[in-house]
């Protein structure tokens, strides 16, 4: 073999070397780039599932403080109620003790 068929040869042999090693560094960025799609996949599936657990938490915040609004209307209701009926109470005091006052003088 001559000197320049084991150049050859030698070099042959790290071009090849160097190729395999290529090819390792192609694989793992591949794999690399597939696990960072499939994460973001992930975030996104995770986003849009809060995203819609947002929208549940809010329904039900704002179905209950409607529920708050209509029991806090019906408490007023009550108490104007409960108001009118003092009023009238009061009025019927004070008309029964104008009625003894003026049958107690006109005696």
């Amino acid at each position: 073999m001559t000197d320049l068929e084991r150049i050859n040869e030698k070099l042959q042999r790290q071009i090849d070397a160097q190729n395999a090693r290529i090819d390792n560094t192609l694989t793992k960025i591949d794999m690399m780039l597939a696990e960072l799609r499939d994460s973001r996949t992930e975030m996104r599936d995770r986003d849009n599932q809060r995203a819609a657990e947002t929208r549940e938490l809010q329904t039900r915040f704002y179905t209950k403080i409607d529920a708050l609004d209509a029991k806090i209307d019906a408490l007023g209701k009550h108490v104007q109620n409960l108001t009118v009926a003092a009023i009238v109470g009061f009025s019927a005091v004070l008309v029964a003790v104008g009625g003894l006052g003026v049958a107690t003088i006109s005696k």
